[in-house]
């Protein structure tokens, strides 16, 4: 079974990696040089990556749970 807790620190995360996400796009979009371009894209991918690794291990946490019927 799913720890609920576990399950709520996956979703606290998760928001704060989607907050970072938008400020490193919105940082990106102010950015002019081809450095400051690159490291912003290096940075929202890994980002990206996070976020992905812990949308997996949220649903994986998911299919744990017992169902309500």
């Amino acid at each position: 079974m799913a720890d609920p807790a576990t399950l709520q620190d996956l979703d606290q995360q998760i928001a704060v990696i989607r907050d970072n996400l938008r400020e490193l796009t919105e940082q990106a979009a102010a950015f002019s040089g081809a450095e400051d371009e690159a490291r912003a894209a290096d940075r929202i991918a890994e980002q990206q990556q996070a976020l992905e690794t812990l949308l997996k291990e949220r649903d994986a946490l998911e299919k744990q749970r017992p169902r309500r019927s």
